[in-house]
């Protein structure tokens, strides 16, 4: 068997093996909880309050690609006028860039959040 077919099969097995723990505890949660009595409005406490997901993942995402942006552009400017190492300099700036980005998104989607 080749070497390589063994990343694509164990990536997908470390996903599956997350997905299945995170939904069959949910399920055996739920179970405990309603043996014990409790009523079943509580699972869908939440539900429709709130911003949507997507919206959130958008407002992320969008900060995320703004900083890398940000990032490369002071990137290119740091190297063409100082002596830097270009390799060190991209990957660090980029990365801070990206961080404050998603800081940012963070932070407008808890102001959505409040709204």
């Amino acid at each position: 068997m080749d070497e390589k077919i063994l990343i694509p099969i164990s990536f997908f097995l470390m996903i599956f093996g997350i997905v299945y723990l995170i939904y069959s505890t949910r399920n055996r949660e739920r179970l405990a909880l309603i043996e014990k009595g409790v009523d079943a409005s509580i699972f869908m406490q939440g539900k429709g309050k709130g911003v949507p997901a997507w919206k959130i993942f958008v407002v992320n995402l969008a900060f995320l690609l703004i900083g890398s942006g940000v990032g490369i552009f002071i990137a290119l400017l740091i190297t063409t006028y100082t002596s830097l190492n270009d390799g060190a300099v991209y990957p660090s700036i980029i990365f801070i860039m990206a961080g404050i980005g998603l800081l940012t998104g963070f932070k407008t989607a808890k102001d959505l959040d409040k709204e």
